[in-house]
Order: C-alpha cells, then sequence, then structure tokens
C-alpha cells in the first residue's frame, strides 16, 4: 500500500510537468527568450544538478552501444525540443500536450514492427485506430501545417522510448547522456553568434529553469522512473494520459486557449486509444501465455 501511494506520487508529479512542458513548449513565443534560450536553460540545469553523477555515467557508457546513445541524445534531446518549439508555436498547447505524446504508442508499434518484427496484436490495432481517428479530427480543426510538425516530434520521442527500453543506463545516465551533448550545442550556438538570444536573470529565464530545467530534466526523469517500479509500465501509461486532460484545462486561464468540440473530440478519442493501448497490450499478452501454456501442457500428455 505504502509503494501504491509512492508511485501514485510520483505519477502525479510526472504528470504536472509534462503539462507544463506543454504549455511552456507553447508559451516560448510569447515570452521575451528565443527557442535556443529556452533549450539551454532545459539542457544546462539537469547537467548542473546531475554533475555528481557525470563520473558514474561516464563507466556506464563504455557497455552501451552507440545507436542507443544516438537515440537517446536525438529522441529527447535538441532535436526534439526545437521540432515540439516549432509545433508548439504553429498550434496550441493543448495539441501540443496531446498529439505528441498520443501518437508515440502509434509509432513504437510500427517502429518496433519494422525493426524488430514484432506483431500488433489485433486488440492493440483498435487502440491504434483510436489514436488515429483522433490525429484525424485534430486535423480537422488545425490549420496550416502544426500538426504535421508534431507528428514528427512525436516520432522522434517514440526512438527514444524505444532506446529506454533496451538502455543499460539509470534513469540520472540516461538524463545525463541526452543533456550535455545538447547543452554543449546549445551554448555553442548562442555563444558563437550564430542563433539569436535574449537570455537574461528574469521572470521568463526562471520559470523556464524551473519548469523545462528542473522539471522536465530532473523530476519527470526520476519519478516516472519510480512510478513505473511501483504501479507497473502499464498503470503508469494509463495515468500519463491524464497530462493532456490537464494541459487542455489549464491553457484556458494560462493562455487564452479555448476547449471548442472538435478539441473534446479529440482529447476524447487520443487519451481512450492511450489509455486502452496498454490495457489492452496486457490482455493479448497474458492471452497469448495461456495459449502457450495449454499447447505445453497438451503436448506434455501426449
Amino acid at each position: 500500500m505504502r509503494g501504491n501511494r509512492t508511485g501514485l506520487a510520483a505519477m502525479a508529479a510526472t504528470v504536472l510537468v509534462w503539462a507544463g512542458f506543454a504549455l511552456s513548449i507553447r508559451g516560448i513565443g510569447a515570452s521575451s527568450l528565443t527557442v535556443m534560450d529556452a533549450a539551454l536553460l532545459r539542457f544546462t540545469t539537469p547537467v548542473v544538478l546531475l554533475s555528481p553523477w557525470i563520473p558514474r555515467t561516464l563507466r556506464s557508457l563504455s557497455g552501451e552501444r552507440p545507436a542507443v546513445i544516438v537515440a537517446l541524445c536525438a529522441g529527447a534531446g535538441l532535436p526534439y525540443f526545437t521540432v515540439s518549439a516549432l509545433g508548439g508555436s504553429l498550434t496550441s498547447a493543448a495539441l501540443v500536450g496531446l498529439v505528441i505524446p498520443g501518437v508515440v504508442p502509434l509509432f513504437v508499434a510500427g517502429l518496433s514492427y519494422t525493426i524488430r518484427g514484432r506483431r500488433i496484436r489485433r486488440a492493440q490495432a483498435a487502440a491504434l485506430g483510436l489514436i488515429l481517428l483522433g490525429v484525424a479530427a485534430s486535423l480537422s480543426w488545425s490549420t496550416g501545417g502544426g500538426i504535421v510538425v508534431l507528428l514528427l516530434a512525436g516520432l522522434i520521442w517514440s526512438v527514444y522510448t524505444l532506446a529506454l527500453r533496451t538502455t543499460r543506463l539509470d534513469p540520472i545516465g540516461a538524463a545525463l547522456v541526452l543533456c550535455v551533448p545538447s547543452a554543449a550545442i546549445t551554448g555553442s550556438l548562442i555563444i558563437s553568434g550564430l542563433v539569436p538570444s535574449n537570455l537574461s536573470l528574469n521572470g521568463d529565464a526562471l520559470t523556464y529553469l524551473l519548469v523545462q530545467g528542473v522539471g522536465v530534466g530532473v523530476v519527470a526523469a526520476v519519478c516516472y522512473s519510480i512510478a513505473i517500479k511501483r504501479l507497473g509500465s502499464r498503470l503508469a501509461a494509463c495515468l500519463g494520459a491524464l497530462a493532456p486532460v490537464l494541459t487542455t484545462i489549464v491553457a484556458v486561464p494560462l493562455l487564452g486557449e479555448p476547449i471548442t468540440t472538435p478539441t473534446l473530440v479529440s482529447l476524447v478519442l487520443i487519451v481512450g486509444g492511450v489509455t486502452l493501448f496498454p490495457l489492452l497490450e496486457g490482455r493479448s499478452e497474458n492471452a497469448a501465455h495461456r495459449r502457450s501454456a495449454v499447447g505445453a501442457h497438451g503436448g506434455v500428455r501426449a
């Protein structure tokens, strides 16, 4: 029971941070910061806070595959951040919080099938169909290419998700691996003058330091790991679907984004698909396990 409370508290913190990510990504354009300023705060802050673990992480890298390291860096590092920021500037906070995490199960299933030949079961396909319908509904009420950019961000994040499943690094090590090169590249671009910067010690900088740097960079990485350990990956994934709902609600008073009927339709479809996918996956695995057990038992009897 105590473990469940710890897991639920960790998942609640994760949902709050994920909602904060979507809201802050959408709010970059209204702040005094440039995208690269926000990126510098996002990636430099975890490097500073987690610096005591850098030696241990460096030792762990010797046993990690280069492809996994590249996937971690690209999938949640600077490429993902800049694409998400572009999508946020073209759409709304609700869509950022809904489309990017919403399409991850869709892309992960597709990539798993393409790379590993992992089959998509019929029950899972039904959940993925709901997500597709939600994306189609969002396309009907969002003008421009913002949705396409958010879909690309979701694809990039899916690469990171697959890398997390296979990496030998712990959550802190994975966070450092993606943050150190991203912070170095962003800092170099700003110092060299290749990208514009308005970074100064003001309220906007402090907000992004706390939300993106501390929240997304440290709190979410650690808390989500705790939630998965205490609650299991399926329940954690289902509870994570609350983040788009929270984003949509908070965006009303914070950013003045109305909740329209098309927004609600997209929200219900995508959140429904994201919630059902891990549940149906578990049911399919249990059914396959029972069939395997029956087959093995029958073989013994024969």
